[in-house]
C-alpha cells in the first residue's frame, strides 16, 4: 500500500493481537485472487464468450458449463472478504470494514441466485450485484478519511482515486455494449485495493 508513512502511536491499545489481525487479513488476498482466477479461467474455456461484452455472471448462469468454476470464485470472495474486513476494522478506523463486509455478503447473494432461472430471480441477482458494486467502490472511499487523519496521505489519495474510478467503471456497465470490459475494470480496481491493504496489514505497514 503506497504512502504508509504514518505510524501508530499507541500499539498497546490495539484490542486484537497483531498475529490474529495479520491472519485475518489474508482473506483480502485469497478472496480477490480466487474470484479473478475463476472468471479468467472460465472465460477462456467458454466458446463464444466475450470478456468485453458479456457479464461475469453469465459464466455462472444456471445452465452454463462453467457454473461450478464461477460459483466457486464467488463463494471464495464472499467468504474471504468479510474475514479480511475484521482485520480492516482494527487497522483503519471508520466504516470501510462494513462496506467490505457488505461486498462479500452481496457476492454470496450473487452466487446463490444465478441468472436464467426466471425474470424475477434475475432481478434479485441484479440487486445483489448492484449492492456489491456500490459497497466495493465505497470501501476505499470510506477508508480515505481515516488514512489521511493518520497521515497516510498518499494512501488516502490513492484510495479516493480507486473508489471513484471503481464506481465510474461499474456505473458504466449500464451503458453500451462494453459491459464486460467496464465490469472487469471496476471490479479489478476494487480488488487490487483490497489486496494492497491486506498486504499492508500483513507486513505491518499499516
Amino acid at each position: 500500500m503506497p504512502g504508509t508513512e504514518g505510524i501508530d502511536q499507541h500499539p498497546a491499545l490495539d484490542p486484537r493481537p497483531v498475529t490474529d489481525r495479520r491472519s485475518l487479513a489474508w482473506g483480502g488476498v485469497i478472496g480477490p485472487v480466487g474470484f479473478v482466477t475463476a472468471w479468467a479461467t472460465a472465460g477462456v474455456v467458454t466458446s463464444g464468450y466475450s470478456p468485453v461484452e458479456d457479464a461475469i455472471s453469465r459464466l455462472a448462469a444456471i445452465h452454463a458449463p462453467t457454473r461450478w468454476i464461477m460459483t466457486t470464485g464467488f463463494v471464495c470472495f464472499g467468504v474471504a472478504v468479510p474475514v479480511y474486513s475484521l482485520a480492516l476494522r482494527e487497522a483503519i478506523a471508520g466504516r470501510a470494514w462494513l462496506a467490505a463486509t457488505v461486498t462479500g455478503l452481496a457476492t454470496l447473494g450473487v452466487a446463490a441466485v444465478p441468472l436464467d432461472v426466471s425474470k424475477s430471480t434475475d432481478l434479485v441477482h441484479g440487486g445483489f450485484a448492484s449492492l456489491g458494486y456500490a459497497s466495493l467502490a465505497l470501501t476505499p472511499l470510506l477508508a480515505a478519511g481515516p488514512l489521511a487523519a493518520r497521515r497516510y496521505r498518499r494512501a488516502a489519495a490513492v484510495s479516493r482515486a480507486v473508489g471513484l474510478l471503481t464506481g465510474a467503471c461499474l456505473a458504466a456497465t449500464v451503458f453500451g455494449s462494453f459491459h464486460g470490459f467496464f465490469q472487469r475494470a471496476g471490479l479489478t480496481l476494487g480488488d487490487l485495493w483490497l489486496v494492497a491493504t491486506a498486504a499492508a496489514i500483513i507486513t505491518g505497514r499499516i
